[in-house]
């Protein structure tokens, strides 16, 4: 089915596309609505910081915003913690209410248009294993693809997010 293409539910009422931003993390693809992504930009140079957990790699100054830098495949445990990223990552900035923070990936993240339908609810046994409640919004099967969507808001536990913030 093409992106911009409206389906239509059982009672003919045009169902909702969003955009999402994709992105891979280890060998699959998670998404995030992008209206949660402030912007996709080539990793700054990263200061590593004292006494955060080991899946955040620093800060670094995001167009003179001081924000933390986060790999959610170490956080994820998709890859080992002493391997290395690679000599040119992209950052994803998002922005919460109370904090802005800096998810690096391998590769250019792409926009992909869904039906809000086609996001589907995570099997519960997933979610209750979860690190956090519940920050896998859904899965979306499109075109042959997985792809795990993420609400980055539920994502961090309120102890981290203090750690982030600067004092």
């Amino acid at each position: 089915m093409p992106d911009a293409e409206l389906t239509t539910d059982k009672k003919n009422k045009p169902d909702t596309i969003i955009q999402l931003i994709v992105f891979r993390l280890g060998e699959e693809e998670y998404g995030l609505r992008i209206e949660q992504v402030k912007e996709v930009t080539v990793t700054p140079e990263i200061a590593r910081m004292p006494k955060t957990p080991p899946f955040v790699k620093g800060i670094a100054n995001l167009r003179g915003d001081i924000i933390a830098i986060i790999d959610l495949e170490e956080r994820f445990r998709l890859r080992p913690a002493d391997e290395e990223l690679p000599t040119v990552s992209y950052t994803l900035a998002i922005e919460a209410k109370d904090y802005t923070i800096g998810i690096v990936v391998r590769e250019v993240p792409q926009p992909l248009s869904v039906p809000v339908s086609s996001i589907e609810k995570a099997p519960e046994f997933i979610q209750d294993i979860n690190i956090n409640d519940k920050y896998i919004e859904g899965i979306v099967k499109i075109d042959g693809r997985i792809i795990i969507v993420l609400d980055m808001l539920k994502l961090l536990t309120p102890n981290e997010i203090m750690q982030l913030q600067p004092r």
